[in-house]
Parts: C-alpha cells; structure tokens; sequence
C-alpha cells in the first residue's frame, strides 16, 4: 500500500500522535500540506468525473428554474438574491454540479450535490411561518429538526440543493475497472436507496432497487419544481408534459438557453474550495443558520497500514442557505442532509462518514472497509499520481 500522509484542517479536533503519520502544523494551527492537497484535490477530480451521474431533469412551467447551476450564478456568494437573480435573463444559468470524494481500501465514495436558485412547487411565501416556527426550534430546542415538521413537501423556497451518494467498488488502483455498486439519492429529506447490476456485495435477499448505468455513470431523474432525485426509469411519471434535459458530465458548462437542445454538459466544482470554507465561518451572505455538530468517531488508515480510532469534532457549520423567499434558510449543503426516517442519526453523519452510513444502509459484511484514508472533510489527503479523466 502506499505511503499516506495525515495532514489536518485548521479547526478539526483531532489529536493524531502515532508513528508514520505526519501532521503538518503552522503557527501551533494544524494546517494540510499545500502539494499533498494539491495533489489530493486532483485525484478527486479525476475519480468524480469517471462516475459522475447522467442527471435526467424534468422540466415545470418555469423552465429557466429547472437548470441546474452553481449558487454564486449571479456573481456573488450571496443566497437572498438568488430568488430575483434568477429570473433575470441577464444572469446565465450554466450547468455546474459539486461533488466531494472520500476513499477507503475497498470502495470510492462520491457525493454529489445539485443546485437550483428556486423550489418552486408551493406557494412562493406560504413556507415562511412554519420555517420560523423551525428556527424557533432550532434556537431553543437544540436539535435539527425540532418540531418534525421538517418535510417541506409542500412549501417553496429560496434555493436548493439535493444529490446523491454513489458508491464505487474499487480495483487496485486503475479507476478504469472499478465498479459503481450502490446509489443513494436525496429526494425532500429521505435517503432513496439503489443497487447496481454488478453489486456482488451484501445481502441479496434485501437488495432495493436497481439503479441502470452507462459506463459506470448512474442515470437519476430530477423531478422539476421541487427538485427530489431518484433512479432515472424512462417512466410515464417521468415524462414531464414540457420535457427533459439531459445533463452528463463533459468538462465545460453549457448555457441550456444558448444551446437550445436536449442535452447540457456539466462541470464539476468541488464544495470543498467553494462552500466549505464558507460554512466554517458560521452565518454569513452564503449561510443564514448554523448547527453544532457532534462528536464523529471514524477509523483512519495509518501509513503502516494499520487503523486508527479517533474522535472528529467538527465544531459549528454554517447548515442553511441564506434565503428570504418563501420559507427562509431551508435549504442545505450535503453536510446538512438527513433522512426523516433516522432521526436518531446525528446530522452529517451521511456526508462526513459515508462508508459507515453505506455498510449499516445495506447490511455490509466485514470485507467493506469503513476505514479511511482519504477523506478531507475530516483531515485526510492521499498521495497519488493523477491523468486525464475520461467522460
């Protein structure tokens, strides 16, 4: 296996003493070694762009607000204008999708996060009592989602940001033969759960539903409005009377509104660069709510290749997207993704601990590794050469 090196991110708890791993520290702050990271980040591209999802968008009455695109669309990192910005045809809405990337010895865990300025299936204010009754909650009661009311099935809202989590069976070091295996996709606060047809893993008997693929790229239908992902079925209920685009990874951002055609090339942003560092500077433009995160225990690889157990506390994070329309501040990054049918998981545990979350979701064995050493979020770069990635 090869040499791993630990470098820690400025404001993770985390106490690392053993021998082989090296923690970079600047200033008595622990801080990533700048070419390890460097490094790091391109593989990550390179491993998200090979897997990267063929997203089927459905598209509503308001056609310009199913495009998929990046949040600072309109120039800017704030969420409170996204609403008005993106009616205005003078603001281009190119297709960007934001993924993230954790490594284990036996799989890749990539998630991806789609963005849209509006949600517009409800009433475009109607949301915005029962989202205050929320913050209410969140500021007196402690907890995410204190009143359970948390389902916003029926509301709009300034922003928006689903995904999914695509899961890949690694083989050696050659991503080429690796296989995408396990699927799941946000859809209004659950967690849809998909095999693929080369999983070989887990309990055959329990297996959910199958998730098709093109080489390897997981097809995922958006539904339009609301914006919930799931398995792309080519169904009658995924029809939408004014049709679908198609947005596959291609390296460029395409204008859906210049090219006038089914089909829209994506870019990949990584959230680490972009929304993260906003996040951990707590409300700001970007970020109108915050969460106190819990302890995290994970397993890291050590560079002799034996695991480590240690504490991760996160600390506080912006969860929210600022926004004022409709039911205000709902909208969140992945790390603020939840299932309403695991209350009693702690937030961020899908996003920070993907491999823990995936082995306990489908009854894994002990030949998936849910120790990691690659995963920056909570600190850990690999080494690694890196080449072209190939659409």
């Amino acid at each position: 296996m090869r040499h791993l090196q630990l470098a820690l991110v400025v404001g993770l708890s985390l106490q690392l003493t053993c021998a082989g791993v090296i923690v970079a520290q600047k200033n008595g702050k622990a801080a990533p070694h700048q070419n390890l990271q460097k490094a790091s980040a391109e593989r990550d591209r390179e491993i998200a762009a090979r897997f990267a999802p063929i997203f089927y968008q459905g598209l509503g009455e308001k056609r310009r607000n199913d495009y998929i695109t990046n949040f600072n669309f309109d120039g800017d990192w704030r969420g409170d204008n996204n609403w008005t910005n993106s009616e205005d045809a003078r603001f281009h809405l190119k297709a960007y999708i934001y993924y993230a990337v954790s490594e284990t010895p036996t799989h890749f865990f990539i998630h991806y996060a789609v963005f849209h300025p509006q949600d517009y299936k409800g009433n475009g204010k109607g949301g915005a009592i029962l989202s205050e009754i929320l913050r209410e909650g969140v500021k007196h009661g402690g907890k995410y989602d204190p009143t359970g009311l948390l389902d916003e099935a029926a509301l709009s809202h300034e922003n928006d940001m689903e995904g999914c989590l695509v899961v890949v069976l690694k083989a050696g070091t050659d991503i080429e033969r690796a296989r995408t295996v396990y699927v799941e996709t946000l859809a209004h606060n659950h967690f849809l759960k998909y095999t693929t047809e080369a999983t070989t893993e887990g309990d055959s008997n329990r297996r959910p539903e199958i998730v098709k693929a093109e080489r390897e790229h997981p097809l995922l239908y958006v539904e339009p409005k609301g914006h919930g992902i799931q398995a792309y079925l080519a169904s009658e209920k995924q029809s939408p009377r004014n049709g679908l685009l198609i947005y596959s990874f291609k390296g460029q951002a395409d204008d859906p509104e210049s090219k006038h055609a089914d089909e829209v090339g994506y870019d990949l942003i990584p959230l680490y660069e972009t929304l993260w560092p906003l996040a951990r500077k707590g409300v700001n433009g970007t970020f109108g709510a915050v969460y106190k995160y819990t302890t995290l225990n994970v397993s890291f690889l050590q560079t002799q290749g034996q695991p480590l157990k240690r504490q991760v506390n996160l600390g506080t994070l912006g969860t929210a997207f600022s926004g004022s329309v409709g039911a205000s501040n709902i909208a969140r990054p992945p790390w603020g993704w939840f299932d309403l049918n695991e209350r009693e998981q702690p937030l961020g545990g899908w996003f920070f601990d993907p491999a823990g979350t995936i082995k306990r979701h489908f009854n894994l064995g002990e030949e998936f590794s849910i120790v990691y050493m690659h995963a920056p979020f909570l600190g850990i770069f690999r080494e690694g050469t890196t080449k072209r990635a190939k659409s």
